[in-house]
């Protein structure tokens, strides 16, 4: 999988998008059957996939994000949040000088509480950015999917994440993945971190994951998008397109 587009100024130029995609990830433990920038990997995939559909620009991933939660376990690496607040908004500034009014973020790290509050604040005048998916877009997906687990059980390298990465790049997923189930409670998780609730840094079931159900994950989210697009837009625009590359 392609995590950076190939398009060019021309490509972009012949598009015309109104709408930027910001992949947003992070840089963090998912066990020993994911790689580190799974999240990553994630908002990559489901930007990518959104960008083959409908007329938006593909901007490259934030590949860094706040992980703190991870911080006990080798490689993870985070940056605070108010540094990713100002990356944010310092491509949302560049891109209305290039032309480009609306910015989705599309957020592949649950940790990322706050950004709900990033695009409440810049929506108070009018609507500018959106973030995307949202609880109820992995709702709706989880039910397409047909997945076991629950959302609460399925909180980190479980069944959705590695489902869609068996799908989405395959080659990253380690055979460990099939006995590294662990699930927990975690009351306390904003004081105590992950390492708290578990050993192995896996809370799921990653053992019920398939490429399947990762697939059907990703059209689900897909298809979804286009409400996103109506909530965020004037006039809206949910018509598929022919990509110009």
């Amino acid at each position: 999988m392609n995590v950076l587009t190939s398009a060019t100024m021309t490509d972009e130029a012949v598009r015309g998008a109104q709408v930027a995609v910001l992949p947003v990830g992070s840089f963090e433990q998912h066990g020993d059957h994911l790689p580190l920038a799974t999240d990553t990997l994630v908002a990559c995939g489901i930007s990518t996939a959104l960008a083959e559909v409908y007329p938006v620009l593909l901007l490259p991933p934030v590949t860094l994000s706040c992980s703190h939660e991870h911080a006990k376990w080798a490689g993870t690496v985070s940056i605070s949040a108010r540094t990713l607040i100002a990356i944010i908004n310092d491509i949302a500034e560049s891109l209305e000088h290039s032309g480009v009014e609306y910015l989705v973020i599309v957020n592949g790290h649950g940790g990322n509480y706050f950004l709900g509050n990033v695009v409440q604040e810049a929506n108070v005048k009018r609507p500018r950015i959106a973030l995307f998916p949202g609880r109820d877009d992995w709702a709706r997906a989880r039910d397409a999917g047909k997945l076991t687990s629950s959302a609460h059980d399925d909180m980190h390298g479980g069944e959705v994440e590695t489902s869609l990465l068996l799908h989405l790049c395959p080659e990253q997923v380690r055979e460990s993945y099939k006995s590294a189930d662990h699930v927990a409670d975690r009351p306390h998780l904003l004081i105590h971190g992950m390492g708290a609730y578990t050993t192995s840094g896996i809370i799921g079931q990653p053992s019920l994951a398939t490429a399947q159900k990762g697939a059907a994950v990703l059209t689900s989210l897909t298809a979804g998008f286009a409400a996103t697009l109506d909530a965020l837009l004037p006039d809206g625009t949910t018509t598929p397109y022919a990509d110009p590359r």
